[in-house]
């Protein structure tokens, strides 16, 4: 059994580089060095956590070329997508730097003037931080900044897909701080990510990835009782009202469920148009989507990119092939492009004539894939989009406030986009509801992960009290 991964480009098919298959034993390493940095890390003052968190965000920023290169080679977006995820992943650690010394606690209304009541707020201890690939180091960088903004110390496991851009942005980015409060294990789930999860001196893990992951995590912790956050996938349904300007629309529709191949866990994967509209818009739509350019993201006028593996590309083949045979109809794209002869691509798809029966709209496609259905009524447009078991995002298109109002009272979703899909918001919580998991990034909601609460009641004058024992002593 080798003892290396090998990392591969998915435009090229090339071996970028190697990185160890890590055991068992180098998770507890990991674990027993943050344990031993937590102690000093959690009581260093917050102001000093802050200059450290600043400092990693300066660095990253001044590498931010040679970190987009590396993204876009080892996980194969377009280049100006990996350019704006390492502007996010620096400014991530530059409003965590500063929302983290902003508070730790409050103060309470005490029951009785002689006593004194406050709520704390104190870090965990060890997190465990298992990370994606498809946005690994935006990913990673929700998670990482607000745990140690709060005072945790941090195990980072990779994708194994993506593993070399995570160990130098922590190169890069971590120098300064003190030894063990940053850990990186590369290896496989399995072998590195279920040690992990089980280590009994690991009392939270953050974890972004698939349903069928998630569940297991959470089998592993039950026993243990573990603070899980979860962030498990989607299935986002995008609708577009009659009152929109279409070519606007398209495009909104198009950036919204082909950003990174339609790789993504807030991609539209389910699109409904009112009826009034749909030839048009999906003649327009698929025009647009034929027109995209299909390359390696080095060259910057690529628009979409290869999908990860071959294996991926291939479940989404079937995907869509079993939609046709149930009777869709592809409009554009659906196939390999013979102008690529090595790399992952698939070819951006749009598809109509599709219902809810099919695999494609009711399972989590993550590929360049934009089925359409047209609805009649609104009523009918929410009931479309709650028709999942997932509820990460829900994007609306349109300028009637009466619309929006409904919309976002109605779809159980954690975000919704009006007019401007796939947007987030530093101080604004991103996370799901049903199936896709209860945790928050971002925010102040995406800081209290990371926190215990504690309450503490002080009676400062700790006088006898005349309900305590015996009962009938005033009688």
């Amino acid at each position: 059994m080798a003892d290396v991964i090998d990392v591969i480009n998915p435009a090229t098919e090339e071996i970028l580089g190697q990185v160890p298959r890590g055991t068992a034993a180098d998770a507890h390493a990991a674990v027993a060095a943050a344990k031993a940095a937590f102690p000093a890390w959690s009581r260093t003052p917050a102001t000093v956590r802050a200059g450290l968190l600043h400092e990693a965000a300066n660095k990253i920023q001044a590498h931010t070329d040679e970190l987009t290169h590396l993204l876009t080679v080892e996980e194969g977006k377009p280049w100006v997508e990996n350019e704006e995820e390492i502007f996010w992943v620096h400014d991530t650690f530059h409003y965590y730097a500063e929302l983290g010394r902003h508070e730790r606690g409050r103060f309470l209304p005490p029951g009785d003037p002689d006593q004194i009541n406050f709520v704390v707020k104190e870090p965990y201890g060890v997190v465990v931080c298992i990370v994606p690939w498809n946005f690994p180091l935006l990913l990673l960088a929700w998670k990482l900044a607000p745990a140690l903004a709060a005072g945790n110390t941090v195990v980072i496991k990779p994708s194994e897909y993506t593993p070399l851009s995570t160990l130098r942005l922590i190169e890069l980015g971590f120098d300064h701080f003190p030894a063990g409060v940053v850990n990186v294990v590369t290896g496989y789930g399995p072998e590195v990510g279920e040690p992990l999860v089980n280590h009994p001196d690991v009392p939270l893990i953050a974890f972004t990835g698939s349903l069928a992951t998630g569940q297991r995590i959470a089998a592993l912790a039950a026993p243990s009782m573990k603070k899980l956050h979860l962030e498990l996938g989607g299935k986002d349904p995008l609708v577009v009202a009659p009152d929109v300007d279409l070519a606007t629309a398209v495009s909104a529709t198009a950036y919204a469920g082909l950003i990174n191949a339609g790789q993504v866990c807030t991609s539209a994967e389910r699109i409904y148009v009112h009826e009034s509209i749909f030839g048009r818009f999906s003649e327009e739509l698929a025009d647009f989507v034929g027109k995209l350019r299909l390359g390696n993201g080095l060259d910057r006028q690529t628009d979409v990119g290869p999908m990860l593996r071959d294996s991926f590309r291939t479940k989404v083949e079937q995907v869509v092939a079993e939609a046709v045979r149930a009777g869709g109809k592809v409009l554009v794209g659906g196939g390999r492009p013979a102008h690529l002869e090595r790399g992952f691509f698939l070819e951006p798809t749009v598809m109509v004539n599709v219902n809810h029966e099919m695999r494609l709209m009711r399972e989590e496609t993550f590929g360049p894939v934009l089925p359409l259905m047209p609805y009649s009524d609104f009523d009918e447009a929410i009931a479309l989009a709650n028709d999942t078991e997932f509820g990460l995002g829900a994007t609306l298109l349109t300028h009637d406030a009466r619309l929006v109002k409904r919309f976002y009272e109605g779809v159980k979703a954690g975000t919704i986009w009006i007019n401007d899909p796939l947007t987030d918001n530093f101080a604004g919580p991103f996370g799901g509801m049903k199936m896709t998991g209860g945790g928050r990034e971002l925010g102040q909601e995406g800081l209290d992960e990371f926190y215990e609460v504690k309450h503490v009641h002080w009676d400062v004058e700790g006088q006898l009290k005349e309900y305590w024992f015996p009962y009938g002593a005033g009688e």
